[in-house]
């Protein structure tokens, strides 16, 4: 009787354990099952979600033999779901945060590099170190911890008199996971409400659907691209009258400079202001709006866009493209007789994809003669791209006094790019000289990690960035004013959404140069001047080319 006691005791001290043990496990298996793929989700309301898998997943284990090797399998397979949906999700925070939309591995896997080198840029080597460590760290725990909860259930083992019930309540809770995804998917029309929510299944029968769509999107996009209206016409280009074009493009200038009240005083006084010196110089504008195929980063979709007439929204569809035979505008100017070319500060390692594009020639940072100080991610600032733009490829010079065929070229500034700091001023452009006179502003400020510890304070040095980007391209404009070249200025995209505040994805697209040319797009019904009309409806970006052939070229054809 005495040996026997202690091991009743501790029998019986075990069961509160076991049932807290169970409890514990029950709450992280419902905690994962209901974490959102959005910030703004994160809310006490969340928690209130009761999820239809949970359920379905201790009826399941509850009814496992504890020792058997399909049990350990089937919690391999359940583990991993919910750590590569767990993954998914913060990956969906990521691009929604930075992009606006969630994360697709079929197009979007190189941003896992990007985003590295920009936390690289952003918060420092150090941080972004400790950064990645403590999160991976956090998943093995995460898998380690639901490891032992699986392993709690699946212990507990079920008695004959209840598995009858447990497979009851294991196939209930399977047709109600059923229902809820299926109606919610439009699978059918049930409408009767389920007590909770098939939030997880709902999610990755989700993924599975947008990395089919992804697939069959490629594939209509490679179509697409095979056709082309322009490519009989014979006479493109032909009304610029052999006139330099300048395709400018302001890193982060968006509808938000207009629209936020952080942003627009600043921007709009700036606009308001060369538009008066430009317009007493004789030179015509244009503005209107354009609708960017994404928003946060990653300008070359918005630069492939508007060069190909394609919706390149993505990086699949990126890579679709560089593997086509389309035409961009820069093919067909080459075929007018332009010199082609491309200015990427932003440039500072091979870039292979510059071929498809039909550049005469591209140059890159280290090309452009910069010998002062990087501000930051920024290798350079505006003022000495255009300056060096001039003096490579438009000015005379001893090697080329002539330069009889006129330019089209695309530069990609980026001095309004993120951590938009440090910020020069507009300084005499003849004062320029190999850059090194930047250097009294490159550590003038402070660091982004001081900066990007308050967002207060990261959008107000975004509006200086785009304030000093929108000086220098209108300063540019104005030097060049006695004999203008086209110059065709245009936001990439708009910033983050936690900077725009603007839920949309327009940009600003001003048109200007001698006013012969100017007028050539007077049917485009766009606003006179440098502040385009809110109410004017945007294009969207992959519009452009066409509608510049169409203004520019004689005998059209489609």
């Amino acid at each position: 009787m005495n040996d026997n006691a202690p091991t009743l005791t501790a029998r019986k001290a075990s069961k509160p354990r076991i049932a807290i043990g169970l409890l514990l496990s029950a709450l992280v298996l419902n905690l994962v099952l209901i974490t959102p793929n959005q910030t703004r989700a994160f809310t006490w309301d969340a928690l209130q979600m009761v999820p239809l898998e949970l359920p379905f997943i201790l009826f399941a284990l509850w009814l496992m033999p504890a020792q058997a090797r399909f049990t350990r399998i089937a919690r391999v397979v359940l583990v991993t779901w919910l750590m590569l949906l767990t993954v998914a999700r913060l990956a969906d925070i990521g691009t929604f945060i930075a992009f606006d939309r969630g994360f697709n591995i079929v197009v979007d896997w190189n941003l896992i590099t990007a985003g590295f080198l920009t936390l690289l840029a952003t918060i420092g080597s150090l941080s972004t170190l400790l950064a990645v460590l403590g999160l991976t760290l956090a998943l093995v725990a995460l898998a380690y911890v639901l490891w032992l909860a699986t392993g709690a259930w699946a212990k507990l083992g079920v008695s004959p008199a209840w598995r009858r019930a447990a497979t009851a309540g294991l196939v209930g809770s399977l047709i109600l996971v059923v229902t809820d995804t299926s109606y919610a998917l439009q699978r059918w029309g049930w409408g009767a409400p389920t007590p909770g929510d098939a939030y997880s299944t709902r999610q990755t029968v989700g993924y599975v659907q947008q990395w089919v769509s992804a697939f069959k999107g490629l594939r209509q996009f490679n179509l697409m691209a095979s056709l082309d209206p322009f490519a009989k016409n014979q006479q493109r280009l032909s009304k610029l009258d052999h006139r330099d074009v300048l395709i400018i493009f302001i890193e982060s200038y968006g509808r938000s400079s207009f629209q936020n009240p952080l942003y627009a005083p600043t921007h709009i006084n700036t606009l308001t202001k060369a538009q008066k010196s430009l317009n007493d110089k004789g030179v015509a504008m244009r503005s209107g709006w354009l609708s960017a195929p994404m928003v946060g980063g990653q300008s070359w979709l918005s630069h492939s866009t508007l060069a190909s007439g394609l919706w390149v929204s993505d990086q699949g569809r990126y890579r679709a493209l560089m593997q086509s035979q389309r035409q961009t505008l820069f093919h067909y100017a080459q075929q007018a007789g332009f010199r082609t070319a491309a200015i990427m500060p932003g440039i500072r390692m091979a870039w292979p994809e510059g071929e498809f594009y039909g550049f005469d020639a591209i140059y890159d940072a280290d090309m452009l003669g910069y010998k002062g100080l990087p501000f930051n991610w920024v290798t350079m600032p505006d003022q000495f791209t255009l300056k060096a733009m001039d003096r490579l490829i438009r000015q005379p010079s001893k090697t080329k006094p002539l330069r009889d065929a006129p330019l089209f070229a695309q530069i990609a500034l980026i001095s309004s790019h993120a951590p938009w700091l440090p910020i020069p001023p507009v300084i005499d452009w003849d004062a320029i000289g190999d850059g090194q006179i930047f250097n009294q502003w490159a550590n003038s400020a402070e660091t982004p990690e001081q900066v990007w510890s308050d967002q207060d304070r990261v959008r107000d040095q975004f509006r200086q960035a785009v304030d000093y980007s929108l000086q220098t391209v209108f300063s540019y404009a104005e030097q060049h004013a006695d004999d203008p070249p086209l110059i065709i200025i245009v936001g990439d995209h708009e910033p983050a959404r936690f900077v725009s505040q603007n839920p949309n994805k327009t940009v600003a697209m001003h048109v200007l140069g001698p006013p012969e040319l100017v007028a050539r797009i007077n049917d485009w019904g766009w606003t006179d001047g440098l502040i385009p009309d809110e109410a004017l409806t945007p294009w969207r970006m992959d519009t452009f080319r066409d509608e510049f052939l169409h203004a520019f070229s004689d005998g059209v054809t489609q």
